[in-house]
């Protein structure tokens, strides 16, 4: 994607070094809200299985939104006899909310979460995370709709499921086939450029998070699950999809103004074949290409339809021009969104303007065809004249592709000049793992020094608490976090 705004850049995926022992490199978010129950069994049996078969270091983080029965007193006790468990103490409720906070706060390069009931089967988990941790992917999701799948759940959830997704698909354009499955994953380097960006805190911060991904690029790797209904769910169904409904709306609207700075995702990836020079093949022809040729169909058929329109009432030298200079606008707008990837306001004039330039050039090409066609004959049929002006068209329309390509929208980022040091643009994104000078390969995840890391540089769970200041006294207490962003309050969230 490519906007006229200096674009963010992500670094290039790598995959993760050995961690050092202690050290953790996936972090399980459990997002609770008065599950007493069932959140002691669900903590034992997935350390139980992170320590059988996951290969690095692992923490299980318990995210008690705001609960009212025992929770926090479960979660402590958890925290206190397993030194991988640590718990969030949120004040306000919401899946989202909790996601957000312990992710943004977590040190983990590999985060992710899943749904108290455990109602996806653990053996997904390592399949999960394997993409982000080889660099393969920057997002991963469960989805009970992959063929491959196996889901026991009632026909009302099932068709809710479905639906949601096909509004999704046909609203957002959305790839992904499982927005809501309880089962996700990402890189931390990922969710700290990506997670300001999305505003729900809610049951719909899954979705929304998967969009925004999806549209700035992002790779996002699916993996089937095998998963059984939890007949005890507490979700309440009919507020859940009528907030979805309203964030599939006010996300739509964003995205169609082009009012979200998708630009801070942009990944100019290291391993991607699209950025690497290749000899007599332009950077992006291929694409650019089918795009205006999509849209060059288009404005045909729209261009064609409005002259046959004018000419009921005017001449042909008349309907012509106003054709064109119609479906011109339309069709700059269009290249300059959908074949050149050019988003937002800025240089939208610019663009309108340097497209109407072209349109003289096409206006003066299709007007000579028909003077020629008025010279040729008194009394052209209509039928001759549509042919005349398609060949004409035809033409205009290979310069007017390159003069797109290197005027109107050029590659800014070809033959640009590098940044010195001292000018260097603002990275929002630095990768956590740094080249070592001499062999250039990614270097160990970084040891810390004091609490809550020992001398080591593991994580100490039994020297600090989940959360507790660093500066400040210790003790046996469990945090109380606020919102990532101040005006994140909704009191009266029922999740």
């Amino acid at each position: 994607m490519r906007t006229d705004s200096s674009p963010g850049t992500l670094p290039a995926r790598e995959h993760l070094p050995a961690a050092t022992a202690g050290t953790p490199v996936l972090d399980v978010v459990i997002p609770v809200y008065n599950e007493e129950k069932d959140l002691h069994p669900c903590v034992l049996r997935l350390h139980d299985h992170l320590t059988r078969t996951f290969p690095y270091p692992f923490r299980i983080t318990i995210a008690d939104n705001a609960s009212t029965d025992t929770t926090p007193d479960v979660a402590r006790l958890l925290e206190t006899r397993i030194p991988e468990v640590t718990s969030f103490r949120l004040e306000q409720k919401g899946r989202g909310r909790a996601l957000r906070t312990v992710w943004s706060a977590s040190e983990a390069p590999i985060l992710a979460y899943m749904d108290v009931d455990l109602s996806t089967d653990l053996n997904a988990l390592l399949p999960l995370v394997a993409p982000l941790i080889s660099g393969h992917s920057d997002l991963a999701i469960g989805s009970r709709l992959a063929r491959s799948s196996r889901v026991v759940r009632g026909a009302k959830r099932e068709f809710i499921s479905r639906s949601y997704n096909l509004i999704l698909r046909g609203s957002l354009q959305a790839r992904f086939s499982d927005a809501q499955c309880g089962f996700k994953a990402i890189r931390r380097d990922v969710a700290q450029v990506l997670l300001p960006l999305v505003e729900d805190t809610g049951w719909f911060f899954d979705t929304e998070m998967l969009v925004l991904a999806e549209r700035a690029g992002l790779r996002i790797h699916e993996v089937p699950v095998d998963w059984v209904d939890d007949p005890d769910s507490t979700v309440h169904i009919v507020k859940t999809a009528t907030d979805d409904l309203k964030g599939v709306w006010r996300v739509g609207k964003a995205l169609a103004t082009g009012s979200l700075p998708l630009d801070r995702l942009t990944r100019p990836f290291g391993d991607d074949p699209r950025d690497r020079e290749i000899m007599d093949v332009p950077k992006g022809l291929a694409r650019q290409l089918v795009g205006f040729c999509f849209v060059g169909g288009l404005s045909t058929l729209f261009y064609l339809l409005l002259y046959s329109g004018f000419r009921q009432f005017s001449g042909s030298q008349v309907a012509n021009a106003l054709a064109l200079l119609v479906s011109a606008i339309a069709n700059t707008a269009a290249n300059r969104r959908l074949t050149f990837g050019v988003r937002g306001r800025s240089g939208a004039v610019r663009h309108q303007a340097q497209g109407l330039v072209v349109f003289g050039i096409g206006l003066a090409l299709t007007s000579g065809s028909l003077v020629a066609l008025d010279a040729a004959t008194s009394d052209p049929a209509h039928s001759t004249e549509l042919a005349v002006l398609i060949a004409a068209n035809l033409a205009a329309t290979v310069l007017r592709f390159l003069l797109f390509r290197v005027w109107v929208f050029p590659d800014r980022r070809e033959g640009e000049e590098q940044p010195t040091d001292a000018a260097a643009p603002h990275q929002p994104f630095p990768s956590p793992y740094p080249a070592t000078p001499t062999t250039g390969l990614p270097a160990p995840l970084p040891q810390r020094r004091g609490a809550p890391y020992d001398a080591h540089g593991a994580y100490d769970t039994t020297r600090l608490r989940a959360g507790e200041a660093a500066d400040g006294p210790w003790r046996d207490a469990t945090i109380r976090l606020q919102p990532v962003r101040p005006h994140d309050t909704d009191p009266g969230e029922g999740r």
